[in-house]
């Protein structure tokens, strides 16, 4: 998680970093640090919920120059939680960061919040351009140096942690990586950039051995839950005159008192001697009694940044599926097939959190703090996902859950009716609930949690078809402040079981998701296929989000979707749309994408957010972000839609103050165009998703209320309102063929 204030102090020391011109090599990217920095140092929205097609954009461009000067990128993600919680704290304390920074961009002040789908298009866009990637199971910063290290090549990244990582190929900050800027002629470009080695810093302090500056990091208290005690150390640092010792030099940078008095020590162990006899714990033994004290706790966690084995990504990459990390009992816990996905990246990481960790930090975004989280809107999809993920192996478990008896149980009390979780997490009447003393065991695995009343009678309990229940703990905002918000995991009524998840025929993973989001099958038969899930999600965020969406702001969603369909065509390069359905007047739907476009917010035009909208669209991406998690789990039973051509919020925003004006949707699709013809179609399948599928489903029935907004959002239909014919479904089907082939392989794997 970086060295608080050492890239400070190295960047602003010229001697410590050597011009290169890179070309021809391998590059370990660090993937996360790389879509931060990309998105929030080109001026990209954050204000209306994002521009993911100028992301995609941007993204592009990025490879493209890396590409061109010979580079081969191999990118390596975060994954989860780290298992042994040393970084928990520090988590929750920028999460709450975040909070306070989405309030005040959404009232025009600075802040820096990066949209919620930012990661998977991020990820899309890798696999869309065949880059090789991983996601690792955990924190991936000792895996990306270890890679490095056995390839002898640089990473690209901006984390104060490669400073101290001992790396023979060394570290090129993404500050000071210029691939805007190409040099060179056409069959020698590169890239201007800075390379750091420790050897350098090294140097600068008279040779200081290697070794000793993963103690330097540790010593700072770097989320290893040694602040109090390193503060103290350091202050007796200065009392006993060791911060310039033997060098001839002092310092008032704190970074650069501490490498002068480390430097004074020829190894680590002498140096954390010294600890012990500072903080007065000699004889092996610290001031509680616990053997090694302080110096055990910082030789332990400078393990983190000492290489000492080969690296398993190296195998992975070269195509082999050796696991993936040194953290990989989390991923144990989980079938071949998931853990698989989750190397891939196709695996949203809070998924494995919520079995592993039974933990879930919901991200802010940019809305109205007054009101609930956008996040509330989804909650009953992600109770699904953790009912999938942790009812198996349970008394009255998955198999239970098909029973209509238990389903009827389950509804009463939590769901209660009322599609958010009903009454919370403190809704629960089957006794013992989150408050009365939950005791956990090991089946299959699996941490799962009853009450300690539910295990002793656990076969009393099975008999009368109750589940006990299990919670994961949901990190989001209430107000402007971070809530733990203990959440029930649901059982679904579709026969899902976790450890055959791969052997199960597609309809019935299918019949999952749909259950999940209150859709009947037959709703989405004629939308286009790579559409289907987005379709879906948006009927779901008209059930479900509060306020109800106004008719204009479905209309914008639905008007955005049919601008990302003719974004491929509009593309500079893009040809392959042109010759799928050559019978398409293509000047024709260029103008209908013109026109839609210039209804974006241009950058003059950001100031004054209308805060309602933004909360409404932040509800649909949570709906979205949510629904894309389930069906990553579920195996992709629907594709997954090309996320950078769903949803931008400049042009969500300017569509809805045209439509605001009085403007009709139509009136931005040219008669005749395939797209106009398009936007009719998805219009009706939006509201009838956005009814009750069945009195069954999970989502459908938790609360009365869904019925009346379905009516609601149906009323008004104006021009767009017709209904199918078999022209329709002609028209739709050619507009599927739009999508390449190229475009369909990535979507199933």
């Amino acid at each position: 998680m970086g060295v608080q204030g050492l890239t400070t102090y190295v960047e602003g020391n010229r001697n410590f970093f050597q011009d290169v011109k890179f070309r021809d090599s391998y590059l370990v990217i660090d993937g996360c640090s790389l879509y931060f920095r990309l998105y929030f140092n080109h001026g990209l929205d954050q204000q209306h919920g994002g521009d993911y097609d100028a992301f995609a954009s941007l993204l592009t461009q990025f490879f493209d120059a890396l590409s061109a000067c010979g580079i081969q990128p191999y990118v390596v993600l975060d994954g989860g939680m780290d298992p042994s919680d040393k970084k928990f704290s520090t988590l929750r304390q920028r999460l709450q960061s975040k909070i306070r920074e989405a309030d005040s961009i959404s009232h025009g002040r600075n802040g820096s919040v990066l949209p919620i789908l930012t990661r998977e298009v991020f990820i899309q866009v890798l696999i869309q351009r065949n880059v090789p990637l991983v996601q690792c199971p955990a924190e991936a910063d000792w895996e990306i140096a270890c890679l490095a290290r056995q390839w002898n090549c640089p990473v690209l990244t901006n984390d104060s942690d490669f400073y101290i990582f001992d790396l023979p190929g060394g570290y090129l900050p993404l500050s000071f990586f210029q691939w805007t800027n190409l040099n060179g002629k056409a069959s020698n470009r590169y890239i201007s950039a800075r390379c750091y080695t420790t050897n350098s810093l090294c140097r600068w302090f008279g040779g200081m051995n290697q070794e000793l500056l993963p103690l330097c990091a540790v010593l700072t208290g770097n989320d290893y839950g040694t602040p109090k005690d390193a503060e103290t150390l350091l202050a007796l640092i200065d009392v006993s005159g060791g911060g310039g010792r033997g060098r001839g030099r002092a310092s008032t940078n704190r970074i650069e008192r501490l490498l002068l008095w480390l430097s004074c020590f020829q190894s680590p162990v002498e140096a954390l001697e010294e600890v012990n006899r500072l903080m007065g714990e000699e004889g092996g033994r610290g001031k509680r009694g616990q053997k090694g004290g302080l110096s055990s706790q910082l030789w332990e966690a400078m393990q983190d940044y000492i290489i000492t084995s080969q690296s398993s990504l190296a195998q992975w990459f070269s195509g082999g599926k050796a696991a993936v990390g040194r953290q990989t009992s989390g991923l144990a816990q989980i079938p071949e097939c998931l853990s698989q996905a989750a190397a891939r990246g196709m695996l949203s990481p809070s998924v494995v959190d919520a079995l592993v960790m039974r933990r879930v930090l919901l991200l802010p975004q940019v809305e109205n703090s007054r009101l609930g989280s956008s996040h509330c809107s989804a909650r009953a999809i992600r109770q699904a996902i953790y009912g999938i993920l942790l009812h198996r192996g349970l008394p009255g478990g998955a198999s239970q859950a098909q029973d209509m008896r238990v389903q009827g149980k389950i509804n009463q009390g939590v769901r209660g009716g009322r599609g958010r979780g009903g009454r919370g997490w403190g809704g629960s009447q089957s006794g013992g609930g989150w408050d009365q003393g939950i005791i956990f065991s090991t089946q299959q695995g699996v941490n799962v949690g009853f009450s300690i009343n539910q295990e002793a009678d656990a076969t009393r309990v099975q008999a009368q078809g109750c589940i006990a229940p299990i919670y994961v703990e949901e990190y989001d905002r209430q107000d402007l402040n971070l809530k733990k918000n203990p959440v029930e995991a649901h059982p679904i009524r579709t026969p899902i079981c976790l450890d055959t998840l791969g052997q199960a025929p597609v309809a019935v993973r299918l019949g999952a998701l749909l259950e999940v989001l209150g859709v009947n099958e037959s709703v989405l038969a004629p939308v286009p296929l790579h559409l289907r899930l987005a379709v879906a999600v948006t009927g779901f965020w008209l059930r479900e989000a509060i306020p109800t969406p106004s008719q204009h702001q479905l209309q914008a969603v639905l008007l955005g979707i049919v601008y990302g369909e003719l974004s491929g065509n509009n593309q500079p390069g893009a040809t392959h749309y042109q010759h799928a359905v050559p019978q398409l007047n293509w000047a024709t739907e260029h103008s209908v994408w013109t026109g839609l476009d210039r209804q974006r917010l241009r950058p003059g035009e950001r100031r004054g957010l209308d805060i309602g909208a933004a909360h409404s669209f932040s509800q649909w991406q949570a709906c979205l972000w949510s629904a894309l998690c389930l069906n990553q789990l579920l195996l992709l039973p629907l594709p997954v839609p090309h996320l950078s051509c769903l949803f931008s919020g400049t042009l969500l925003h300017g569509l809805l103050r045209y439509l605001n004006g009085g403007q009709a949707a139509e009136s931005l699709l040219t008669r005749g165009s395939l797209s106009g013809q398009l936007y009719s179609p998805l219009l009706d399948a939006v509201r009838n998703c956005s009814t009750k599928a069945n009195p069954a489903s999970s989502a459908a029935g938790r609360k009365k209320r869904g019925g009346g907004r379905g009516r609601r959002g149906r009323r008004g239909g104006g021009r767009g309102a017709s209904g199918w014919s078999q022209e329709t479904e002609e028209i739709t089907n050619r507009f599927a063929l739009l999508m390449s082939d190229q475009d369909y392989d990535y979507y199933y794997w």
